[in-house]
């Protein structure tokens, strides 16, 4: 089956446009404007509708996935396969941990749903995970992503659809780090490495 009669191309191009609807949701420029039409109802409820999007709009791209035409690239063999999902079991878990270590009830929107007495300037975490690099939760979706054991060309869209929003998305966000830290992130992203705890040395 040529690449032409897979899904390749409309599994692709969903991801991207998934990417360009979160990234616009995730800009400061939507949020200011949500602040503005919506006031404190949407600064305690933006977190919690910005989660919720992003799982209904990645939804169709998954649907394409599994219901276009496809064609299988490989499938890891014994006892490869077994490294392979243990690898992804690893990585889903330290996902959960930096979840959890940047404040689970914030990152899920639900610490927003309550009002607090004194609003705690932000800080930026440098410690756990992010110690070793400055966006591990990518780092570890993009190791459960590219070990798949089974690979189609499908999956290999979504697969290279996403990574090419987590590395765009991180610079985006990136970009709205330094504007709320300041010198203290830009600091921290010269000494700290991306998505692997790998350093370049510069001549």
């Amino acid at each position: 089956m040529p690449l032409q009669e897979t899904g390749f191309f409309w599994v692709f191009f969903a991801v991207i446009c998934y990417g360009v609807i979160h990234s616009l949701l995730a800009s400061n420029q939507v949020k200011a404007f949500a602040s503005r039409r919506f006031g404190k109802f949407a600064n305690r409820y933006y977190r919690l509708f910005f989660n919720l999007m992003a799982g209904v709009t990645l939804l169709p791209a998954l649907a394409l996935v599994v219901l276009l035409p496809d064609r299988t690239l490989y499938i890891t063999p014994f006892p490869w396969v077994i490294l392979t999902l243990g690898v992804q079991a690893a990585a889903s878990i330290c996902l959960l941990i930096g979840v959890q270590q940047t404040g689970t009830a914030s990152f899920l929107g639900i610490s927003q749903l309550f009002d607090r007495p004194a609003k705690e300037p932000a800080k930026l975490v440098e410690s756990g995970f992010y110690r070793y690099v400055r966006h591990p939760l990518y780092s570890f979706s993009l190791a459960i992503l590219w070990l798949m054991p089974y690979m189609t060309f499908n999956i290999l869209a979504f697969n290279i659809g996403a990574t090419l929003y987590l590395t765009i998305g991180s610079i985006l966000e990136e970009k709205k780090l330094i504007e709320e830290f300041g010198e203290t992130y830009i600091a921290y992203r010269q000494r700290t490495p991306m998505f692997f705890p790998i350093r370049i040395k510069k001549r």
